[in-house]
């Protein structure tokens, strides 16, 4: 974190004098020979934007600077309760609503590959760290893409859990979230194996009494009759689509073909209108709720990244705003009979190489057309609730690019070990990243 933090800036909360004191509480713990958790001593990445006892909870925004968390949110608890140290709090986003990594506060976060492109968001910051080796897990959260952008920007593995699967609250928070903004998010792990993604979420994934809309479900399900199905989803024609990301898609259903998987290319149902439902749902839950109080205290380039996202979505009466709502449980039924057929679904996080590091700021157009021609694979997923990975296929003139894999509602499992088959093939990325760095 000393040696590579100064020039990304990802880490804005160095919590290292507490961690080593955990530190030594561990080899004590250790040395008596007790029971240990699964993350007995292990370095994480907390992000900014929940709450962390003690500490301030601004969510990029300086006039926040004093909400103090007064109790550890339920992912942080559940973390420290498995013995995993937090090593310091990363950065995001002017109200975690960019999918660039820059605010007011604190600055700009750059990509560990290059300074040239975006390392993501809203947990960029997070990506970046964990990219460059400061702690072995990062913790992020997922509204649009949060967690799978970051991890494509940065070639890094990650899991967006089933809506639910991890339980989520801040006791700092002055009101409830709106109901349709909390099924749309979760939380979750970045790491740089599959393998140490599957550990983090055992532990997220902790009951806590404070989320209502936590699930019990368990983490493994009966296996597929073989051999398992995958869909790669068909682009849609109205896509303008790079040819590093055909051949990344490419790469990576050769990659499960060959470890056992039967992949044909088809089309998922309605991506173009469950991104529609996303937009609209999203927007309209922010404009009418914070979008007044959330322009009163942020930047230009938050004004110009928010308003880019409005574009596309629909102004809905209370008529509208109950027939989206019920278009979204047609789109998530849609899904899950789909998803019988195809366990797996083979998708692009994004079609276009990554961009700048403030390219939603540059202007309304350049950001309305970034979320719905390139992320629109990334955004649609979570009006869905459905799990989703990504993971690091290939590189694109020394930029990482990352597939997703997307299964059904509380199969991680599914959605992980087809990631596992395309990293045991394609390696972890971030290695050649250190032999740069070095």
């Amino acid at each position: 974190m000393r040696a590579v933090n100064p020039k990304l800036n990802a880490v804005v909360v160095d919590l290292s004098g507490e961690a080593l004191k955990a530190a030594k509480a561990a080899d004590k713990a250790r040395a008596r020979g007790g029971e240990l958790g699964l993350l007995h001593g292990v370095p994480i990445t907390i992000k900014e934007n929940v709450d962390y006892e003690g500490r301030p909870n601004p969510n990029g925004v300086p006039a926040q600077m004093n909400i103090i968390a007064p109790s550890d949110a339920p992912v942080v608890r559940n973390l420290r309760k498995a013995g995993a140290v937090v090593i310091g709090l990363t950065i995001t986003p002017e109200f975690s609503f960019r999918a660039f990594t820059d605010n007011p506060l604190h600055g700009l976060t750059l990509n560990p590959w290059d300074p040239g492109i975006t390392c993501g968001g809203s947990s960029g910051g997070a990506g970046a760290a964990v990219a460059a080796g400061i702690g072995t897990i990062a913790h992020g959260n997922d509204i649009g893409g949060s967690l799978r952008w970051p991890a494509h920007c940065n070639g890094v593995a990650t899991i967006k859990p089933t809506q639910g699967r991890i339980p989520s609250y801040s006791q700092s928070a002055a009101t409830e979230r709106p109901m349709l903004a909390h099924l749309m998010s979760a939380q979750g792990p970045l790491a740089r194996s599959v393998g140490d993604l599957r550990l983090a979420l055992e532990v997220m994934s902790q009951r806590d009494p404070r989320d209502p809309w936590w699930v019990p479900a368990p983490l493994v399900g009966p296996k597929p009759k073989g051999p398992i199905k995958v869909a790669l989803a068909k682009l849609p024609a109205d896509m303008e689509v790079h040819p590093s990301v055909h051949a990344a898609l490419r790469q990576a259903a050769d990659h499960l073909e060959r470890s056992g998987y039967r992949v044909s290319e088809v089309e998922v149902p309605d991506i173009n209108g469950v991104w529609q439902t996303w937009c609209d749902i999203i927007v309209n839950e922010v404009a009418v709720l914070q979008e007044a109080g959330m322009m009163a205290v942020t930047s230009e380039h938050f004004h110009t990244a928010w308003t880019g996202i409005k574009v596309k979505a629909g102004t809905l009466d209370l008529k509208g705003w109950m027939r989206a709502t019920a278009a979204r449980s047609a789109h998530i039924r849609a899904w899950q009979l789909f998803l019988e057929d195809y366990p797996v679904v083979l998708a692009p996080t994004t079609v276009m190489p990554t961009p700048g590091p403030r390219a939603d700021a540059v202007s309304v157009e350049l950001a309305s057309k970034m979320f719905w021609n390139d992320l629109r694979f990334i955004s649609a997923i979570n009006v869905l609730g459905l799990p989703s990975a990504v993971v690091p296929v290939s590189l694109h003139e020394n930029r990482p690019i990352g597939v997703q894999l997307i299964a059904g509602r509380y199969r991680e499992d599914i959605a992980l070990d087809a990631s596992m088959a395309i990293e045991k093939r394609s390696g972890m990325l971030v290695r050649q990243l250190w032999k740069q760095m070095a």
